[in-house]
């Protein structure tokens, strides 16, 4: 399964679901272990250390200093991770409103991480983008 790459098909078929919990990004430096405790939903490797995203509980308990409180938004549409401008036309429409965001784009689905606070202005927006884009107006 290769998912969709046509921009109108994605934009109109993706359904955004609000997950629960919020969320921080925190690093662990090189060679440090992985808390056994912790479960990251994300983890990237990068010159300067290990990212981890995980939720503020498990970051607390932990003792990992998370940054950004966040929700995630789960775009529920099969996406290509060789599609093309798809994330570019959310992160804008987002932007557009104010609201910063933090995409990771996974093999099934391509999931957002908003500002806490922001969360359910955000679920407003995408879903009137893809009304929009159903009616042939995005």
């Amino acid at each position: 399964m290769s998912g969709e790459t046509n921009l109108a098909r994605l934009l109109a078929a993706m359904t955004p679901a609000l997950q629960p919990g919020r969320f921080v990004f925190a690093t662990l430096p090189h060679g440090a272990a992985t808390p056994a405790s912790i479960t990251p939903v994300m983890s990237f490797r990068e010159a300067e250390g290990l990212t981890v995203i995980l939720s503020e509980e498990a970051a607390t308990q932990a003792s990992l200093e998370g940054i950004f409180p966040s929700r995630m938004i789960t775009l529920e549409v099969h996406s290509s991770l060789e599609a093309v401008g798809f994330l570019a036309a959310i992160t804008r429409h987002l932007a557009a409103a104010g609201i910063g965001v933090n995409p990771v784009s996974a093999f099934y689905h391509d999931h957002l991480f908003v500002p806490a606070e922001r969360a359910e202005e955000a679920m407003r927006l995408l879903t009137e983008l893809s009304a929009a884009a159903r009616e042939g107006r995005a």
